[in-house]
């Protein structure tokens, strides 16, 4: 809420005259309580999940095979309707009760405390990009490890498993998890803006652009024309697929986004061997999506297995 009764005294304060985008803003939060204000974050979530994965559900569903088997990377793999509505439904479950319980009560007073701001003037668009980069590289590292932890057999067993139900990942599996991983990645959310703190309007956008992302790893198509191609260290749909294809078995392609931390640590080597044999096996020209890619990737498998044994590679 801002604190200041009418335009004039804002500008006082700042000692200039508002932006149009600063004018927006004192008019929209002057009255607006820091509980709802911050509660924003997770109608942003909620409706990014909502929303942003259903064109590709209903290419899924609804478009002929032909003219997606050669984006889909898992392409025998069709779900059926109830299939998706029943991902949506319990995500959503557990999101809005995660929301009206301990989400709704704890950030604020932690991002209070971190300096959040909610007044004038707003962050300039450099300010902005910085932060959010400083946001993605916190949660990435943390998430990477976050999830590694989470393939520790007991961590996996009774909490992780949920998460790896669909081993054919759709843009609903981003948050379709256990309520205490969602809990537990819900953590990495905040650390960056507690340590970095921000305006509340950068909070917004940082809610958001994280949601596109997740969806975007778990979408399961891999399209030429993506734009998160353009991101510099983005895996993307096809790194975190071969991860959940894996499934239990997996030791590789842990990073929520970038590709970093799976390369620092030494988690993607069997990841690159495999994709490597496979395009070897193709007749090394870039065309793995076609219908029988699969029966290719399972020799290159059988491959991948011997050349780990003997090189002391982590078996996949």
């Amino acid at each position: 809420m801002i604190p200041f009764p009418t335009v004039e005294a804002a500008e006082a304060s700042l000692g200039r005259a508002m932006t149009w985008a600063e004018a927006a803003w004192f008019q929209y939060s002057r009255s607006t309580p820091d509980y709802c204000l911050c509660f924003h974050n997770f109608v942003f979530l909620l409706v990014n999940y909502t929303l942003a994965p259903l064109p590709l559900v209903l290419l899924e569903l609804c478009a002929p095979a032909k003219l997606t088997t050669q984006y889909k990377l898992q392409p025998r793999v069709r779900l059926s309707p109830a299939t998706f509505l029943r991902c949506y439904t319990e995500t959503a479950r557990v999101l809005v009760l995660l929301t009206i319980g301990p989400y709704l009560l704890a950030p604020l007073p932690v991002l209070k405390m971190g300096g959040i701001r909610m007044g004038l003037p707003l962050p300039s668009f450099g300010e902005v990009v910085a932060q959010l980069i400083v946001y993605i590289l916190m949660e990435d590292y943390m998430g990477y490890w976050f999830h590694r932890l989470m393939h520790i057999e007991w961590a996996y067993n009774n909490i992780h498993y949920v998460h790896h139900e669909f081993s054919a990942p759709i843009g609903f599996a981003s948050a379709h998890s256990h309520w205490a991983e969602n809990l537990i990645f819900g953590f990495t959310f905040f650390i960056g803006m507690v340590i970095v703190p921000c305006h509340m309007t950068t909070c917004w956008l940082w809610f958001i652009i994280r949601g596109l992302l997740a969806i975007d790893f778990h979408c399961g198509f891999n399209f030429p024309f993506n734009p998160t191609r353009l991101i510099p260290f983005y895996g993307g749909a096809e790194f975190h697929d071969y991860h959940h294809h894996r499934g239990k078995q997996s030791k590789a392609n842990f990073a929520p986004f970038l590709t970093i931390c799976d390369y620092i640590y030494g988690t993607d080597k069997v990841w690159y061997l495999q994709f490597l044999l496979f395009m070897l096996q193709y007749g090394l020209y870039l065309k793995p999506y076609r219908n029988n890619w699969w029966k290719h990737m399972h020799a290159s498998w059988l491959i991948l297995q011997t050349v780990c044994f003997i090189s002391g590679l982590p078996a996949p």
